[in-house]
């Protein structure tokens, strides 16, 4: 686990200073849905300290279990507004809001907790109808009501590309998310995975989320 951790940051750090970049300002999200509570007690003793769940319930028993680490939690999979309840306040950040009926749920659940939840707000730059997020032209929209929510706070914008064989064919889409991002000047920008992650950051992620470069292939059994 030390071994794959180490790998991975070297990684960022030598994509990082290709971009003319600082590595500091790239941090890594380590992917741990449907690895068990004790791999991610592995990953946090070599160092790591951001972990990515897609689940709502998976994160919480991983929590629960882990308690006792300094462990900072993402969300990065898809959020249904009946969970939003239960991933305000158990997440740090979460990833993937597409939608105003969603921002408005959280808000809604975050200010019955007393507290402020950061979000960003996934984009969809391709059309497939598998993947989550707003379209481009929808973004703006999202934007102005999130601007009026008080118990919400935009960090930046997020994406999942279409997946290529050759990585270098996913830079249009990180150019563009990069493009839109400062445009509204938001400080995060959460883009690439295992797969594309050393692209993403030549072209400005602040969060990567790699998960199989560190855990290994995902068992779904």
């Amino acid at each position: 686990m030390l071994e794959n951790i180490s790998d991975v940051y070297k990684r960022i750090s030598h994509a990082a200073m290709r971009g003319g970049r600082s590595p500091e300002g790239v941090r890594l999200v380590a992917v741990s849905k449907t690895v068990q509570a004790e791999a991610v007690r592995e990953a946090y003793e070599a160092g790591q300290r951001i972990f990515g769940e897609s689940k709502v319930q998976e994160a919480q028993k991983k929590a629960e279990a882990l308690n006792d680490l300094n462990i900072q939690w993402h969300m990065v999979g898809h959020l249904q507004r009946n969970k939003a309840k239960h991933a305000v306040g158990l997440f740090k950040l979460i990833h993937s809001v597409d939608s105003i009926a969603l921002l408005e749920e959280i808000d809604k659940q975050a200010a019955k907790k007393g507290f402020v939840q950061s979000v960003l707000l996934q984009v969809k730059l391709a059309d497939e109808d598998t993947k989550s997020g707003a379209g481009e032209k929808e973004l703006d929209g999202l934007v102005q009501k999130a601007g009026g929510l008080k118990n919400i706070k935009v960090e930046g914008l997020m994406t999942v590309p279409p997946f290529f064989d050759e990585p270098e064919r996913a830079r249009p889409f990180f150019k563009r998310l990069k493009e839109l991002n400062n445009a509204y000047g938001f400080p995060e920008l959460s883009m690439g995975m295992t797969g594309d992650f050393e692209v993403a950051i030549e072209e400005g992620a602040t969060l990567v989320r790699v998960g199989t470069a560190i855990f290994g292939e995902r068992d779904y059994t």
